[in-house]
This record gives structure tokens, C-alpha cells and sequence, in this order.
């Protein structure tokens, strides 16, 4: 009999017996930052209000944090997981009005601001056939199977990568 890690009972335990029947549970993008991580842990000690922006103390503070954030880890126990995310699109690219590659980041305006989020809040989402639909920094849905795997683009580090198999426009959940 295998143990799972405590990692994997956390992402499991996340997972309620209705998500559980769906073939694409939905995830929450806190789930995607392992347990403990602390992205500020090494910025604790330093006073950011007291900093003016050409101080060079800010400047080291910001660029430790990007390469915190470039470098931040994923969870491991979500890699092959097949999942469904709601979350904000940046096209990468396009071809006659539709996306094959897309970024999906959990904020609006993430990455076209700095800094970008830490990369394990960035996507790097693919599709086989062009997707319609896909608008830069419009909510959806996205559907397919997400694997831990870095990789850099021209508007950050992504710590996950997303084999797209659909979307579908964001609508809220209903309150109850």
C-alpha cells in the first residue's frame, strides 16, 4: 500500500465527493501554491514604506522579489490532474481571430503590470485547435489536464502548463 504525501491529501481532501464525479474538477487558485510557501519571507525585515523608489534598497527589494516570484515552486500533486479554472486570459498567440496559446493568470491586468505574479499564479494554457472566444483579460473557464512545468514568456514565468480541451465564458456560481 503506497502513503500519499500530506500535499496530496490536502489537494484530495480540497476536492468534494460532486467535484469528484465531474471529469474536470474546479480548482481554486490557491491550490496551486504549495502549503507553506512564503513568497515575502526574505522581505520580512525591510520597512517598503519607508523606501522612496529611487532608493537602491528598493530596487534590490524588487528585484529579490521577481526572482522569488520567477522561481516560486509549484505543487506537485496537481501535475496530470485534470481541472477546471476560472481566470483571466492573455493571448499569446492568434491566428484569423482565434488562440491557440494563452496565458491564464488569476487577476485582472496580471502580467501586463509589474511585476508579474509568481509563477506558480501563471498558466501557460495550449490548444490544439484555435479557440474562439479567448479576449485579452476576459474572465473564463478553462478545461484540460494541468501539468508542473516552467516555462518563460515575454509576460512572465509560468509554473504550469495547460493542455486546453475547452473553455467557456465565466459565469459566478450562483449565491446561495
Amino acid at each position: 500500500m503506497k502513503i500519499l504525501s500530506s500535499a496530496v491529501w490536502i489537494v484530495l481532501l480540497a476536492i468534494s465527493p460532486a467535484q469528484a464525479a465531474e471529469p474536470y474538477p474546479e480548482i481554486k487558485w490557491e491550490a496551486l501554491v504549495p502549503k507553506g510557501w512564503d513568497p515575502a519571507r526574505d522581505l520580512k525585515n525591510l520597512n517598503l514604506g519607508s523606501l522612496q523608489d529611487s532608493d537602491p534598497r528598493a530596487m534590490e527589494a524588487l528585484d529579490k522579489l521577481k526572482a522569488m516570484w520567477d522561481n516560486a515552486p509549484a505543487e506537485p500533486a496537481l501535475n496530470g490532474r485534470k481541472i477546471r479554472l476560472a481566470g483571466y486570459a492573455l493571448p499569446l498567440e492568434r491566428k484569423d481571430g482565434k488562440v491557440t496559446e494563452f496565458l491564464l493568470v488569476p487577476y485582472y491586468g496580471a502580467c501586463i503590470h509589474s511585476p508579474p505574479p509568481p509563477a506558480n499564479q501563471i498558466i501557460h494554457a495550449k490548444s490544439s485547435r484555435p479557440l474562439a472566444g479567448v479576449k485579452m483579460m476576459e474572465p473564463l473557464w478553462v478545461h484540460g489536464t494541468l501539468t508542473v512545468q516552467r516555462g518563460e514568456t515575454t509576460w512572465g514565468v509560468a509554473g504550469y502548463r495547460l493542455t486546453v480541451e475547452r473553455i467557456a465564458p465565466y459565469e459566478a456560481a450562483p449565491k446561495k
